[in-house]
Order: structure tokens, then sequence, then C-alpha cells
């Protein structure tokens, strides 16, 4: 990258779990080392569990790493997007060291940024920094997902993540709403909805 060109510290910046009915959105910001880029980044969607998981390992290791997330309550309070970008910034500030430049997936700054930043589109397809914190970021909230569906099982989210699967709306039906899941999202409101006017 230009930035690192110039001797400046740039992290990539990426996010996952804007979709999901339950759980937080959570973000990574990710420094690597100038000269040790770990091989076979992509961006996490694309790439088998057991790979990310390895790569995780590897990202952890080499380069420096800040997550942040947003609540199923901040999510309800003030939208998706606007949890969205708290997020991000708290991963950023969870950075060990300070980055003079953010690349941040996207084609939307978030307010509030403690340094410059662009904006790359598809970036954790195409930028090794935001591909590393996409895939840091997936595997956190994936492993997060799993730990909550011990204490909640039923909804799949081992599997699912939170998102609105066949099986998981099934489960919202038969078996509740739980304070992981996001009530401000259609599907979730829909369910409280057709429960107030049952019990009104």
């Amino acid at each position: 990258m230009p930035h690192w060109a110039a001797g400046r510290v740039v992290a990539g910046v990426d996010e996952v779990g804007r979709g999901p009915l339950a759980g937080p959105v959570v973000a990574a910001a990710v420094i690597l080392p100038a000269h040790a880029i770990p091989e076979g980044l992509a961006d996490s969607k694309v790439l088998p569990a057991p790979r990310r998981v390895a790569l995780d390992l590897v990202i952890r290791a080499g380069g420096h790493v800040g997550l942040g997330q947003a609540s199923v309550a901040e999510i309800d309070a003030i939208n998706i997007l606007q949890a969205t970008y708290l997020a991000m910034r708290r991963a950023i500030a969870a950075l060990p060291v300070a980055p003079a430049h953010l690349l941040i997936d996207g084609n939307r700054l978030p307010p509030e940024l403690p340094c410059a930043a662009t904006t790359i589109v598809k970036g954790d397809g195409c930028c090794p920094s935001i591909a590393a914190a996409s895939i840091v970021a997936k595997c956190w909230r994936d492993a997060h997902m799993c730990d909550l569906a011990q204490h909640f099982p039923g909804y799949g989210w081992e599997t699912n993540a939170g998102y609105g699967s066949k099986s998981h709306r099934d489960a919202l039906r038969n078996l509740g709403i739980t304070p992981h899941h996001r009530r401000s999202f259609r599907p979730v409101h829909d369910i409280l909805y057709q429960e107030e006017t049952a019990t009104g």
C-alpha cells in the first residue's frame, strides 16, 4: 500500500454481523507487519472455517489486532449502521499501536475517526489488512455465537451464527425471543407484535 511506502502505520478495518437476527455486530482493526503479510488472506466469507481459524492465529501472532463490538441493545437503540460505526471505532481504539491511516471496507466512512481514512469497496477481497480484519472479526463472532448457543439451544447459532436461516426463524416462532435477539429487526419485531396482539 502507498501508505506503507510513506512509512506510515496503516490499519485495515472490517465488520461482521450486520445482517443476523441475533448477537452483536463485531469489528476488527488489524495492522499487519509490512514485510511479512500472511499468505492466503481473503474475504472471510469465502474461506473454509478451518482455514479462517488458522489464519486468525497467524494474524494475531504477527500483527496488531483491535476488536470492538456493539451489543444487541445498542443495535436496537441507534440502528445497525450506527452500531457498526461504533464497533469500528471501538476496534480502532483497542489497537495497541495508534495507526496513521485507516483502510475501511465499504464506501462510507464512519464519523469521528481518530485519523485519516480511505474506503475500499470490496476491500476484504483485495486489501490484505482489511481481509485480515474480516477474518479476525468473523472468527471472534462465530466463537461467541457458539458459546451463546450452549446457553440458548435450539436456535442453531453454532451453525447459522445468528443469521435468519429457516431453522432459526422456526425456532423463533416455536421457542420465542431471547435477550440476544435484535428486536428492531423485522422478523423479530413481527413475532413480538404477534405476541402482543395475542395477549392484548
